[in-house]
């Protein structure tokens, strides 16, 4: 991938390289490679900043003194989220303005990465599209519309497009598909938003297989989401805690299952619903029962997890900032998302967080062993990405 491996510098170029690893082709999801086997050289900061994907303002980058750009210099953050709408100040100015704007700041973002930027969007299709038409992006379809044709070339083609239109930005993951069953058709977030394929889990399924082998075939990859189930909730998770004790089905990790037997799921993104079912103290995204113990133990997951906004009034209200990262990261998160357009922007956000995870760490509240698992996993995702690129 030309715009990725023209970020990678060489010893010559950055004081602080010899702390970076060499992101290579090559070597598959599923490998290990000697830097991954021995992480001794490579900085504890550089580390917790991978862990991080981070929302920002700005339409553009002009120079290295852009917050977003101290970011990525200063605190390795491993990727960032584009969103088209600016909630805080309520209005249609954040990251997206047109197709070469977009494309331009992508590449400017990577140009100053050492190691490559993971450069995300919820660009689901429908309701859930941060490229809108006015914009000047091509119009797109919801889940709810691919689910009720049921036509797998239909599904191929309208997928196909999408990953096409990220693939020409520079968008290398999309926080979709959204493989909640619709099991509860007045849900307020899924169901009423189009945001589901079926109320059949098989259905969902084999849709988002075809989703997801689209975006592969555009060198984008893709994010389920939001395991371990949404679809039953009463309430939206964005504004606060969405209990499906009493509407959760196993049923809804049929999807999960189908596609990591698949070897399809390259990442996958947790929900903010508590289910006492599943752990009955915490929420999916703090529960080291429904990551660590049913989603990676149980469903055999080997690739990244990411949490939804760490914003979110459903962990907002509930946790502290330190609490809430702790219990992601002992629970199993690999990347934390901080979109930073909740309602409120939080200037220096990237450096609260990565301070807390030192800390935690320095501490022995989390071991560097922890750290290190899921370093590892991202730098195989980031290979993936530039192999995907490079074929």
């Amino acid at each position: 991938m030309a715009l990725l491996a023209g970020c990678l510098p060489s010893s010559s170029e950055s004081e602080t390289s010899s702390n970076v690893p060499p992101i290579v082709g090559g070597v598959d999801s599923d490998s290990t490679s000697p830097e991954e086997e021995t992480t001794s050289t490579i900085s504890l900061d550089v580390k917790i900043g991978q862990m991080l994907l981070v929302g920002f303002r700005g339409l553009e980058v002009r120079n290295h003194d852009a917050p977003i750009v101290q970011d990525i210099r200063d605190h390795h953050i491993g990727g960032v989220l584009l969103f088209d709408y600016d909630v805080a100040q309520r209005r249609p100015v954040r990251n997206i303005q047109s197709p070469e704007q977009v494309r331009k700041l992508v590449i400017a973002l990577q140009a100053y990465s050492e190691i490559p930027l993971l450069v995300g969007i919820d660009y689901e299709g429908g309701i859930i599209s941060r490229l809108p038409k006015k914009y000047g992006f091509p119009a797109t379809v919801s889940h709810q519309y691919l689910g009720r044709k049921n036509n797998l070339a239909l599904t191929r083609q309208y997928a196909t497009r999408m990953a096409q239109t990220l693939a020409e930005l520079g968008i290398n993951l999309n926080f979709a598909p959204v493989v909640d069953v619709n099991t509860n058709p007045n849900n307020p977030i899924i169901a009423k938003k189009k945001r589901s394929f079926s109320a059949n889990p098989e259905i969902v399924a084999k849709q988002a297989l075809e989703y997801i082998r689209a975006h592969r075939s555009q060198n984008v990859l893709c994010t389920l989401k939001h395991f371990p189930g949404h679809g039953s909730s009463r309430a939206d998770s964005h504004l606060g805690m969405a209990d499906v004790t009493n509407t959760w089905s196993d049923i809804e990790l049929i999807p999960y299952r189908e596609i990591i037997e698949a070897g399809e799921a390259d990442a996958i993104m947790t929900a903010h619903v508590f289910n006492k079912k599943l752990d009955p103290k915490y929420p999916a995204t703090l529960s080291k029962q429904t990551i660590t113990g049913l989603l990676r133990d149980q469903l055999g997951f080997k690739g990244i997890v990411f949490s939804d906004d760490m914003q979110m009034r459903a962990i907002a209200n509930h946790y502290g900032l330190e609490t809430a990262v702790r219990k992601a990261i002992e629970a199993g998160v690999d990347i934390l998302v901080i979109g930073n357009n909740t309602g409120y922007f939080v200037p220096d956000i990237v450096a609260q967080v990565t301070t807390i995870i030192k800390r935690l760490v320095k501490k022995g509240t989390i071991s560097p062993a922890r750290i290190d698992d899921s370093y590892q996993r991202i730098l195989r995702l980031k290979r993936k990405v530039m192999n995907l690129n490079a074929n």
